[in-house]
């Protein structure tokens, strides 16, 4: 096991127009992470104006006043590097690894689509129609494909802030404007909203420096007001059935936990892994090696970093098992867990899985850096990557008993059941 303290050296600055830079120097690095977070979601978003957040992320990537539509994304992979960015409910990211003599580029593109995006009609319509298709192939022709939007509801109603999903209600953009649009990214597009993390072969003085240069000329304007979300009171627990056109029915149990940023997290994390991670878990021994009850299980977890986050399991039925059956297992199973607590060996294996996932999400310079914004935007503190594995490895049995029985109580499990339509 690792020494619990990381030690990465981090520089912090605020350019004079609101945009905050952190720069983490790696010498030995063959090229450097650009992660921009512009603190904007789908959490955001108005009631009837959903999906901005997301399109966004596509019409970054249309043009700006010196570059071409589509040709930031082709400049950075012909220099050898990679280009993306992803959208949540509570940010959205911008990302590139590039050689360091690319690294002045890099951050030109950058300045150039934030300074001068190309909010056009074409482009709207353009990638209007490519979110649309996307939320065809991702959600309405997939098996299980409304699974997040049934679990949604189960935990918040429409009109919350986290009630509705980030690719956002195609009638919404279909009612879009132009002028709505613009105001959007008018609105959130500011310096003050955007947290910038250069990690790579750069020094802390340098990279503020170059920060400085590129970005430090977009024009100063108010930030958000911080987001107060509410946390509407949990409804009473709830067995929704469905039946779908899916290869096989599964069942799906779900709680509400507490934010990202909660203590109660990691402990959280840990508990659902030694319930269902892997051949050794809990739920397999019993439901699937031992019980015959089901094929496979599994656990997920939706963190939200303003209100309550939701944590699942999941489990796959054997052939002729009935749903509520298969659920009351894994509900006793939990029960179980939260009143005797893991064993040393159980505790020992989740924990180390948990580290070798950390450090090998920290091994590169473009994870790294992901994890430095995160940090940065979940605790306010970038440095938080340095001491949250030691956080990690001071949990005990008693805490992540503790945790599961706070937060994964049988009798406030909401139930989601869904049933393979018979064949033909």
């Amino acid at each position: 096991m690792t020494e619990a303290a990381l030690s990465y050296p981090l520089t912090r600055a605020r350019l004079d127009n609101g945009l905050q830079v952190v720069v983490a120097p790696d010498a030995a690095a063959p090229g450097v992470a650009v992660n921009l977070w512009v603190d904007v979601g789908s959490a955001d978003e108005q009631p009837g104006r959903t999906g901005f957040a997301h399109l966004f992320e596509h019409l970054m990537f249309q043009g700006s006043a010196n570059v071409a539509s589509g040709e930031h994304m082709a400049t950075v992979e012909a220099l050898g590097g990679t280009v993306n960015a992803t959208t949540s409910s509570d940010r959205t990211n911008y990302f590139e690894t590039v050689p360091r003599g690319a690294l002045e580029l890099a951050l030109w593109l950058e300045s150039d689509r934030f300074s001068s995006l190309a909010i056009t009609a074409e482009n709207f319509e353009a990638q209007r129609q490519v979110v649309k298709e996307e939320k065809r192939q991702r959600y309405d022709n997939q098996p299980y494909g409304d699974l997040l939007e049934l679990l949604t509801a189960q935990h918040f109603p429409p009109e919350h802030p986290y009630g509705h999903l980030t690719i956002g209600a195609m009638a919404d953009l279909d009612d879009a404007s132009l002028d709505d649009v613009a105001a959007f990214f008018d609105t959130w597009y500011r310096p003050a909203n955007i947290r910038l993390v250069l990690c790579g072969p750069v020094t802390g003085d340098e990279g503020v420096a170059l920060a400085e240069r590129y970005l430090g000329g977009l024009p100063a304007r108010p930030g958000r007001a911080p987001r107060d979300v509410p946390d509407p009171p949990p409804g009473p627990p709830t067995v929704v059935s469905v039946t779908r056109d899916v290869p096989h029915p599964l069942t799906y149990l779900s709680w509400a936990t507490p934010p990202a940023a909660h203590p109660d997290q990691p402990a959280i994390d840990l508990a659902l892994a030694i319930l269902a991670d892997g051949n050794t878990s809990r739920l397999h021994r019993r439901l699937v090696r031992h019980g015959d009850l089901a094929n496979e299980a599994h656990s997920a977890s939706l963190t939200h970093r303003s209100t309550r986050s939701v944590a699942a399991l999941l489990a796959r039925p054997v052939e002729g098992v009935p749903l509520p059956r298969l659920s009351d297992a894994v509900l006793d199973e939990v029960a179980r867990f939260a009143h005797e607590g893991p064993t040393d060996e159980e505790l020992a294996r989740a924990i180390a899985q948990y580290e070798r996932e950390w450090l090998w999400e920290l091994a590169t310079t473009a994870g790294r850096a992901d994890a430095i914004n995160e940090a940065w935007l979940l605790h306010g503190d970038p440095g938080q990557v340095n001491h949250h594995l030691a956080d990690v490895l001071a949990l005990d049995a008693g805490a992540v008993a503790a945790a599961a029985g706070r937060w994964l109580a049988p009798a406030s499990a909401q139930q989601l059941h869904y049933h393979a339509e018979a064949a033909a």
